[in-house]
């Protein structure tokens, strides 16, 4: 119905006033409301029954149904499910079908609704991880964030797929590497990520997509490769899901590696690495890049000091931290309540420290992992990007994040 005006109620005051003053037909009010004159004589009617009340929208719902499910069905089933709470649908309608064999029987959708209509089905819970949020943090220098990411396999001419690793500085656009892969490896991924800060040195962040073997669904979104990186001191950084332009810089890169090496490919994975290897070259190199002046990104790009170190040294958490170890299973123990942390952290210390009373943080080295609750015996995930503690973010060990 076309009212025109601020709300439709409104609309339906301003019709009756109009027609009680008497001084316009109904055919002219229903041109000047923009309705017919069989809505007019409907409102009219209601109002003179029940008042202003009746310019309340009723239902629209049909009286009646020839689909409906006859209410005896309904009883038979509510009856089944009574008898047995934790069966479902098709099991439900297995007992009916032996029991009566007759009968019209519904369909597994239709008695999924019956059972929810009348309160017999509980919401189940969907266990989403968190996110940090958009990435804020920015480059000021080399090796302040290096990017990663899995670019776009393709087929190269031997009917293999090619999965190529890039790894670029996002400060001076230095492309570290860029490594031809048969499949998504994290033991490869692990290797060549060794060869690289073996080369360069370590980078203070580094920043990928939540992708396999970047990231998981266990708390924090933490994987075997970001918990290494932690280890070492490297803050590992994760753009949100779906949104590949919080890593601009490093896709524009893999616009332009598209184009040099993979239009046409080769036609085996040592030929096309070797043509990534070139590539790099070039474009460390030799080709000029707007965004730095024209400048070339070796001529800005300079190794880390920060060096490799294969031993890792244990972290060390603060005295007025909770320091447990995580069980092969992913559990800890805190004050005889056993609570499940992340398969990814098995047999490492995580520290607990307490913000309030039974409210504790808990990270991973310096990495906050999640808030623990006593009294729940639950680990909430991030919500947001939450600062680190003031007594973790203050040591002044390099293991400290950027702020």
């Amino acid at each position: 119905m076309p009212w025109i005006g601020v709300t439709v109620m409104e609309q339906r005051v301003r019709f009756l006033e109009d027609y009680r003053t008497g001084y316009y037909r109904i055919s002219d009010l229903a041109r000047r409301y923009s309705i017919s004159r069989k809505t007019a004589h409907k409102w009219i009617s209601r109002f003179n029954k029940v008042g202003e009340e009746g310019f309340v929208e009723h239902s629209r719902r049909p009286k009646r149904s020839p689909q409906e499910t006859p209410s005896t069905l309904v009883e038979a089933i509510l009856a089944v499910r009574r008898a047995h709470p934790r069966w479902g649908p098709r099991k439900l309608l297995a007992v009916l079908r032996r029991r009566h064999r007759y009968w019209d029987l519904p369909s597994v959708a239709t008695v999924a609704r019956i059972l929810k209509r009348n309160g017999q089905v509980s919401p189940r819970r969907h266990y989403r991880r968190s996110h940090p949020g958009c990435p804020k943090s920015q480059a000021t220098g080399p090796n302040e964030i290096w990017a990663a990411d899995y670019k776009g396999q393709f087929r190269l001419r031997d009917g293999t797929y090619c999965f190529p690793l890039t790894v670029s500085d996002l400060y001076s656009r230095f492309l570290l590497g860029c490594d031809a892969h048969s499949c998504v490896s994290e033991v490869k991924t692990m290797q060549y990520f060794t060869y690289l800060f073996q080369t360069y040195g370590l980078p203070k962040r580094i920043r990928t997509d939540n992708g396999v073997p970047f990231a998981s669904n266990a708390l924090a979104r933490l994987s075997k490769l970001s918990v290494c990186w932690i280890k070492l001191g490297i803050y590992p950084e994760l753009i949100e899901p779906g949104k590949p332009q919080q890593n601009g810089i490093h896709e524009r890169m893999h616009w332009t590696l598209k184009q040099e090496t993979t239009l046409p490919p080769e036609a085996t994975l040592e030929q096309q690495q070797r043509r990534f290897d070139l590539f790099c070259q070039e474009y460390n190199h030799e080709r000029p890049h707007q965004s730095l002046h024209d400048a070339r990104p070796a001529e800005l790009y300079a190794p880390s000091r920060e060096l490799y170190q294969p031993e890792i040294v244990p972290y060390d958490y603060p005295g007025n931290c909770l320091v447990r170890r995580v069980s092969r299973c992913g559990t800890i123990r805190v004050l005889h309540n056993q609570v499940f942390v992340s398969q990814a952290l098995n047999e490492e210390y995580v520290g607990l420290e307490e913000v309030d009373n039974g409210i504790y943080d808990l990270y991973f080295c310096f990495y906050h992992i999640g808030r623990y609750n006593l009294h729940t015996n639950r680990i909430e995930g991030i919500i947001s990007k939450v600062p680190v503690s003031r007594t973790l973010a203050d040591r002044p060990e390099r293991l400290s994040p950027m702020s």
